[in-house]
């Protein structure tokens, strides 16, 4: 169960348990060392009176009968202990109930702000009320909440300054590279200037990615695979395209990005792609296979690491600046899924996206 893995659940557990087992001992005690306050018929004769006392062979008198208990003299249900030991239980457990509560409503809270915080920078701060550590651990997570506004807005002013201050003097460079006489020098030049535009390119969109927030919405995933491959089928790739699947509520921008990370990194690799798409109950799978060099399985995790570059056929010879996997492994992680790597059946790689349905 998974109520069951909560302080309410746990705190209340513990003291429903050992409420009942304090209350078990005392019935057990009451019923071992109680003593009997009244006297019925089946506890035997009452005691001789002082006539029988005073003429002790005397036999008793005829017809006398014993006298019988009266009305309220024996011991009824609500004269004996269980009646406030049920009462004390009662009590016991609704209060324990109602601490429990109490004691878990502040961790509730703070962790639906983290989980609002987590999809959203802007999220409302937390109320600081309740007990004092409540306020305390409240006003703590308000001031990292603003910390982490602050820095964010801090790091988007310097991609806006690196992003105009670079340009700027890679383009002049690239202007002043036309008058250089040696052809062969000209070329090497131009080539490391392209490389580097391009990994200025590529850390910036890397960058954007991580700052970008999406809310989640119901999405046609099916059109987006299709629109893809027809647009690389429109520019002369070989890509093909297999399965079908339903709609989901995913993140548009960061689903395009990541599916086309993972198809350029094929055709960049490889020349050509095949996209499958797998629809299960619980989640989605998108598969953008081909038949080129692969990975070494001791380095399927690396390649996501940023600007990680495979040594031998997938290094920069190929293209690319070690981000593409990056930036798509980290879009499927912001919608729950992930995206991992296999060895394609014939030789190849695999990237397998998959993606829950929430």
């Amino acid at each position: 169960m998974r109520s069951a893995d909560t302080l309410f659940a746990r705190l209340f557990g513990m003291l429903l348990l050992s409420i009942v087992l304090a209350h078990l001992l005392a019935f057990a005690w009451f019923s071992q060392y109680g003593s009997p306050q009244f006297r019925g018929p089946e506890q035997g004769p009452p005691p001789p009176t002082a006539a029988e006392q005073s003429h002790p062979g005397q036999p008793p008198m005829e017809g006398r009968q014993p006298p019988r208990p009266g009305p309220g003299r024996g011991p009824g249900p609500l004269t004996g202990p269980l009646v406030p030991l049920l009462f004390q239980m009662f009590t016991l457990v609704i209060a324990g109930w109602f601490g429990a509560k109490l004691l878990s409503r502040p961790i509730q809270r703070l962790s639906e702000a983290a989980e609002r915080l987590a999809e959203n920078l802007d999220a409302p701060p937390l109320p600081e009320e309740g007990p004092r550590e409540a306020r305390q651990a409240a006003h703590t997570f308000n001031v990292m909440q603003q910390r982490i506004r602050e820095q964010v807005k801090q790091r988007g002013r310097m991609l806006a300054a690196v992003s105009h201050d670079l340009r700027t003097p890679l383009s002049r460079l690239k202007l002043r590279l036309e008058q250089v006489p040696n052809a062969h020098l000209r070329e090497r030049m131009g080539q490391d200037l392209a490389e580097m535009i391009d990994m200025l390119d590529a850390t910036l969109r890397y960058l954007h990615e991580q700052r970008a927030t999406e809310a989640l919405q119901w999405f046609d995933v099916q059109a987006l695979v299709e629109s893809l491959t027809e647009n690389a089928q429109d520019q002369g790739s070989d890509v093909s395209l297999q399965g079908h699947c339903a709609p989901l509520r995913v993140q548009p921008l960061a689903l395009r990005s990541a599916i086309s990370n993972l198809l350029n990194n094929a055709l960049r690799y490889a020349g050509h792609a095949r996209i499958e798409m797998h629809d299960h109950q619980a989640f989605i799978e998108v598969h953008v296979c081909d038949n080129g060099p692969g990975i070494a399985p001791e380095q399927r995790e690396s390649v996501f690491e940023p600007f990680f570059r495979v040594e031998g056929s997938r290094n920069r010879n190929s293209g690319g600046v070690g981000l593409g996997l990056t930036i798509a492994r980290e879009a499927a992680q912001r919608q729950g899924g992930d995206i991992s790597l296999r060895e394609t059946q014939g030789g190849g790689l695999t990237c397998v996206l998959r993606l829950p349905r929430q």
